[in-house]
């Protein structure tokens, strides 16, 4: 297999994720933030998509036959826990080593995923469209962010949907993302985020629409520090999600 190719990826986010891709499945270790938002993040894409598809989301497999794709999957804790709601599976990420974190783990477990060490420009340029395209925690960390978004975009089928999370670009999420969850909790390993790169509400909205597809939903995450837990907000100024439509 030849190495992922993209205008959009940024090779030191890549190395540095790489470096830690042994610790994506451990609950304390350097993803434990992630492991705690990600409740949040799989009811939010399960219910919008039931709604959208007019499935149950008490079903035990509200998602059974849809095609989704997770761009940007690390070591597939997102991708794992779709594919055993039925979703049909594409996990793709430039690193090779988060890949076959992330492929050991699913075989492990008896869960059916295709990892792939491939780029959405690549999937896109052979062809291949889902009914659900995910780019979550993923925008804040490309080079070019609405080329990455556009790619995104033309990855959906049409009468699908994609779903975006991100930080958004504000003084609070620089004091609570960066100097908080990096430097004073050490929640994040140091140099995690770039501020710079964060990814405001209306602009990540705009290239989506750009992209042709219309923005349904707009989400706040907030962190509870008295339980550690995340919930869904309206609160958009640190944590934010969206979900768009291709009519």
């Amino acid at each position: 297999m030849t190495g992922p190719t993209s205008s959009s990826i940024d090779r030191d986010e890549v190395a540095r994720f790489e470096a830690i891709a042994a610790t994506w499945w451990d609950p304390a270790g350097p993803m434990r933030v992630l492991h705690r938002f990600n409740p949040v993040r799989l009811a939010y894409i399960r219910d919008a998509a039931c709604r959208h598809f007019g499935r149950d989301p008490k079903a035990p497999f509200p998602l059974a036959g849809l095609t989704l794709v997770d761009v940007g999957c690390g070591g597939g804790v997102l991708s794992e826990p779709l594919a055993r709601l039925g979703a049909r599976v594409t996990g793709l990420d430039p690193a090779p080593t988060n890949v076959k974190v992330a492929q050991a783990h699913a075989d492990a477990a008896g869960v059916s995923v295709d990892y792939r060490a491939r780029t959405i420009e690549d999937v896109v340029a052979g062809d291949e469209r889902f009914d659900i395209v995910l780019a979550m925690e993923v925008v804040e960390h490309v080079v070019d962010m609405p080329a990455f978004v556009a790619t995104a975009c033309r990855a959906v089928k049409p009468g699908g949907l994609l779903f975006s999370a991100t930080l958004n670009r504000t003084l609070r999420s620089y004091a609570l993302a960066i100097v908080g969850a990096e430097y004073v909790l050490g929640w994040l390993p140091k140099g995690t985020h770039d501020w710079d790169k964060f990814v405001k509400p209306h602009e990540l909205i705009g290239a989506v629409e750009a992209g042709g597809l219309s923005v349904t939903d707009t989400t706040g995450v907030v962190f509870n520090p008295l339980d550690g837990s995340w919930r869904a907000s309206r609160d958009t100024a640190v944590n934010y999600m969206i979900a768009a439509r291709r009519a």
